[in-house]
């Protein structure tokens, strides 16, 4: 089982990823889309986009630097263990609330507007269980470790993780993970390999081509912004 899990799980959900992108592009352009609903409700979509945005970016960025960025780097700094361990439980706790506070308000907003919620699909209810099972986790994960310099993952998770791109995976480091920790990796090796099959596939796509498309000028037909045109004369109808 610990090889299974950190050993061959891993790939598959790489593999998953990879290939489910190549094929989504190449057969679902038109489907690689948020699918937008603001059209339905824009008002607190206007809120709780950003709000969930920057939330998930932060954690993101919380999460490359904690599993690849070496603890002997940060020893070279003068970054000890406790301090690390401080902003990584304070940081990351305010980035997850963040987070969450943002998928709440989008979920709040799905099943209060009634166009919203008609437009919402499994798909879109698996993701958003899965997404928010996968940051909950996590948060919890560190809150039960909070005493002292906590639990230091940076000397078993984030070597494993490293591991994995040498292709030799070191499952040995996993076998003491704490559980909840075990299975928050669990869950997040679960959102990879969905993300090519849902909305987030989305987080891949970026509008390069903006910089170099000609400007797009959009013009009125509103006759009051146009002002009033003189009628000109023509065919005429006659009375009958």
């Amino acid at each position: 089982m610990n090889t299974l899990l950190w050993g061959v799980v891993p790939y598959v959900a790489f593999v998953l990823l990879v290939a489910g992108t190549i094929w989504r592009f190449r057969f679902d352009k038109f489907g690689w889309t948020t699918r937008s609903s603001q059209i339905y409700e824009s008002k607190l979509l206007n809120i709780a986009s950003p709000v969930f945005h920057y939330g998930i970016l932060f954690v993101l960025v919380g999460h490359l630097m904690g599993l690849f960025v070496p603890e002997s780097w940060t020893d070279d700094i003068g970054l000890n263990e406790h301090t690390y361990h401080l902003l990584s439980l304070y940081g990351g706790t305010a980035v997850g609330a963040l987070a969450l506070a943002g998928i709440a308000l989008l979920l709040y907003r799905r099943r209060t507007k009634a166009p919203v919620f008609r437009a919402t699909t499994a798909n879109d209810k698996l993701m958003y269980v899965v997404l928010l099972a996968a940051i909950v986790l996590g948060m919890v994960a560190k809150l039960m470790h909070t005493s002292g310099d906590g639990y230091n993952y940076r000397a078993t998770i984030a070597p494993w993780s490293r591991s994995l791109f040498t292709l030799q995976p070191k499952t040995e480091l996993m076998s003491g993970v704490p559980v909840m920790y075990q299975i928050h990796a669990v869950v997040g090796m679960l959102l990879i390999a969905l993300v090519p099959f849902t909305r987030l596939i989305h987080m891949f796509s970026a509008p390069v081509q903006y910089l170099f498309r000609p400007y797009v000028v959009y013009r009125t037909r509103d006759p009051e912004q146009l002002g009033v045109r003189p009628e000109r004369r023509g065919w005429e109808r006659t009375g009958v």
